[in-house]
């Protein structure tokens, strides 16, 4: 006999007295982070962020207005965005999984 509950299918193992059910995952939470835009989008500002800041320099006697300190602080801040951004994305989607592999 198997019950259907939500993400998860348990099988009874039929034998009397036996509490042991075993349990199928039928869904992960989300994609993998590689999968998602949410990590191109990312990967394009932490690009330009460091590119932004080797192209603005010091020219015509002007201070360097994005000095690498500024343009890691940047990045971190981004970084910190992503991991926020995958952790909401992780609480509460989910993604069809099957135990074969085949989607």
């Amino acid at each position: 006999m198997a019950t259907n509950h939500s993400d998860r299918t348990v099988a009874d193992t039929g034998v009397s007295g036996d509490t042991h059910r075993a349990a199928r995952r039928l869904s992960t939470e989300t994609k993998a982070s590689y999968k998602t835009t949410e990590l191109l989008a990312y990967l394009a500002c932490v690009v330009g962020v460091l590119l932004a800041s080797q192209l603005v320099g010091s020219e015509d006697g002007h201070d360097d207005y994005f000095r690498a300190d500024r343009a890691w602080l940047y990045i971190v801040l981004l970084t910190i965005g992503y991991m926020i951004s995958r952790g909401l994305a992780k609480a509460g989607s989910r993604d069809p999984y099957d135990a074969d592999g085949d989607r």
